[in-house]
């Protein structure tokens, strides 16, 4: 029989050496530990990178509370007509539920005269809905209303109806019949008093909140998105392209964007999706230098050289690669994007060439606390508005910068 050799390395064949004791019968290996799965906003899954960024962004409390501070207000403006309208939310009329918001319904249907939309602020509307429709509201709605409440109109038994109401039963354009001069304070009807016409400046700023922050993230992403796309063909590319890009952007820069924009107010009727389009149009250049500079210093590292040397494309590269490590210094510049749109925004409402006056706009308001020094809850209400909604603007970005940043990201 061939002789075995002994392995001097397994513990079991040195004598100075003991090995472990058995494990009992009841004893048993331990369970493996599963990973914690870290959930980001909203329940979204995320990968163990950004499980690492968004442990960053949490542990910088402010950012984090302006977040849900501003995440609540902002969805809350979501549903501005849910909160503040001129038109109830349910309608019982002879045990028929109807949503004036969402149809159209005329007077006739309530037992009115007229075939155009109620009015349901009116004591007529009103009466002929509290009573199915007595004919003696046409007249006397107030009558009307008082025999309603024994059951009988006329001797005739009524089935009675009601209204559900928003919590503001006014809208951005109701004027509304507060019986003295406007600006009107703040009363139990009006909480922030009304402008010069007449309306609710709450309900204004509502609208006015949710119209300036739409406004502001269209106009942010299509620039982003335009920007980060020029600036890292310049950037990755270089030579003549990048030559030829910036002497492109050097004459679009020295364009006098707010003088066209006068212009063109001046000869078409300026709304909404026109705006967006006027302000990308000379937006779009802001994220360029900061892009550009990052893909001409990442253009010449190890992993792209790699990249290239395995046949990667120049789009995957760009956009896969050297992209994400761009992106530090392009979120740092995003909140002065953000915030100088709603200032530019705000700015062509005071001077009158933005939006329409009977748009929800907050420079609007802001025109209007000029107007009338007499009424300083108008220029309180202004100022606080723009203060509370860029604070929390820029405490979030700054959080996402430092979520982003290498340096803490890997640490």
């Amino acid at each position: 029989m061939a002789d075995r050799v002994t392995n001097l390395d397994d513990p079991r064949h040195r004598p100075d050496v003991k090995a472990p004791p058995p494990l009992a019968d009841s004893q048993e290996s331990p369970a493996p530990v599963a990973p914690v799965e870290i959930r980001g906003p909203w329940g979204m899954r995320l990968s163990p990178l950004n499980q690492r960024r968004w442990r960053n962004f949490k542990a910088n409390r402010r950012a984090y509370w302006s977040l849900i501070i501003f995440s609540v207000l902002f969805g809350l403006s979501l549903f501005a007509e849910f909160i503040a309208n001129d038109r109830p939310l349910l309608v019982s009329f002879r045990g028929e539920l109807k949503a004036p918001l969402f149809s159209f319904y005329p007077e006739t249907a309530f037992g009115g005269d007229f075939r155009t939309e109620a009015v349901y602020r009116d004591p007529e509307v009103q009466c002929l809905i509290r009573t199915g429709g007595a004919e003696l509201c046409l007249d006397d709605p107030e009558g009307a209303l008082a025999q309603a409440a024994e059951g009988f109109v006329e001797g005739v038994p009524v089935e009675r109806g009601w209204m559900l109401w928003p919590l503001i039963p006014f809208s951005y354009n109701t004027i509304n019949d507060i019986g003295g001069v406007a600006p009107s304070p703040p009363d139990s009807r009006h909480w922030l008093g009304t402008d010069d016409t007449a309306r609710d400046v709450l309900a204004r700023v509502i609208y006015g909140f949710r119209l300036s922050v739409m406004f502001a993230i269209i106009v942010t992403v299509l620039t982003s998105v335009i920007g980060i796309a020029a600036g890292a063909v310049q950037g990755y590319f270089g030579g003549l392209t990048d030559l030829f890009f910036q002497r492109v952007i050097e004459l679009w820069g020295a364009t006098p964007s707010l003088y066209i924009i006068i212009i063109l107010a001046a000869m078409f009727t300026m709304n909404f999706w026109l705006l967006v389009f006027l302000m990308t149009l000379f937006g779009w250049t802001a994220l360029i230098g900061v892009v550009r500079a990052e893909f001409l210093r990442a253009r010449n590292f190890e992993y792209v050289r790699a990249a290239r040397a395995l046949g990667v494309s120049n789009v995957t590269i760009m956009f896969r690669h050297v992209l994400p490590n761009a992106m530090v210094a392009t979120l740092t510049m995003l909140p002065f994007i953000v915030t100088g749109t709603i200032g530019s925004l705000a700015a062509l409402d005071f001077l009158g060439f933005g939006l329409p006056s009977s748009a929800p706009s907050l420079g609007e308001l802001t025109l209007q606390a000029k107007q009338n020094l007499q009424a300083p809850w108008l220029g309180f209400t202004a100022f606080f508005a723009f203060a509370i909604m860029l604070s929390l603007l820029v405490f979030i970005f700054e959080g996402v910068r430092d979520a982003f940043d290498p340096r803490k990201t890997f640490q």
